[in-house]
């Protein structure tokens, strides 16, 4: 499973951009892959730990803007269509088949 999020959140403020900076690190943090610009993905598991994770998501939330979150399967994460431009290093180099041998 993978969750995508997307955010749209305001940056007019100093306060504003603190926040939206703060969100983006827990982001990257917490495993989240940039995909675009307010665009971010996870790969999890199984659908239990997604749900899991909702919970401690939720509870990192900036108070203000906009937060969506949808859970795709691998297969329907693969299917999207890239229109213009190339994939990123990160997602040629991630996917649910990775193996890192240490």
């Amino acid at each position: 499973m993978r969750l995508m999020l997307f955010f749209d959140l305001p940056m007019n403020t100093r306060s504003e951009r603190r926040i939206y900076s703060r969100f983006r690190k827990y982001l990257i943090k917490n495993g989240f892959t940039m995909v675009q610009f307010s665009v971010y993905s996870k790969i999890f598991p199984n659908r239990s730990s997604l749900d899991t994770y909702m919970f401690t998501l939720k509870q990192n939330m900036p108070p203000h803007g906009s937060v969506r979150a949808m859970a795709v399967t691998e297969k329907q994460y693969s299917n999207m269509f890239l229109l213009v431009g190339n994939q990123t290093f990160t997602e040629e180099s991630l996917s649910d088949n990775t193996m890192v041998i240490l």
